[in-house]
């Protein structure tokens, strides 16, 4: 099966946990153990829904951190699950180039939302393959393994439904400011 066709797999199943506040992964559970009258999952839609609901406090972040005027919890659900899939294939996938995961996000984009989606999405996927610093974090080399430590202590789940995205964002990016930016005792000397 295609990616492109995995990937709107993918975006059914995370749509549908968002719409429902429901835990991404037990969703995905209940959709591998019973695919009902589709086909079953395939394997990459499963590798995208785990990897978005592993590194979603992330993804959130750097989606929130790149957006003007759009939080995340205010987009569409449809258009913040597309944002979502293309952040993780960027930063976290490496066998897929950028420019294929802003392609693949704007052909989706362009079926399944309104038509000021596809601008909205490619500047945001845009401005985040722009951010040397952010790349740089979650290259493949990166000694770190992509993973901010300042989040590692907080877990936020994605189901929008329970929580304030702004806030759960919000507190995580203070919270790793406070972390990085502490200077030490001898700098203050």
């Amino acid at each position: 099966m295609a990616r492109s066709t995995a990937r709107k797999r993918a975006l059914n199943t995370l749509y549908e946990a968002d719409e429902k506040g429901q835990d991404i992964l037990s969703l995905l559970a209940e959709r591998i153990a019973e695919p009902g009258a589709q086909t079953p999952l395939p394997s990459y839609s499963i590798d995208i829904v785990r990897g978005v609901a592993e590194h979603g406090r992330v993804i959130d972040r750097i989606l929130n951190d790149h957006s003007t005027g759009w939080k995340i919890r205010r987009m569409a659900v449809v258009d913040r699950n597309i944002l979502r899939i293309a952040t993780w294939e960027i930063l976290f996938n490496q066998e897929v180039p950028n420019k294929v995961a802003i392609d693949e996000a704007l052909g989706l984009a362009k079926t399944l939302s309104d038509d000021d989606a596809p601008s909205f999405i490619h500047g945001l996927l845009s401005a985040i393959c722009a951010d040397e610093e952010v790349m740089r974090q979650f290259s493949p080399s990166s000694p770190d393994d992509g993973e901010d430590p300042a989040l590692q202590a907080e877990e936020i789940p994605l189901d929008s439904g329970s929580r304030g995205d702004d806030q759960a964002a919000d507190a995580v990016t203070e919270q790793a400011s406070n972390t990085t930016e502490k200077p030490n005792e001898e700098q203050t000397k």
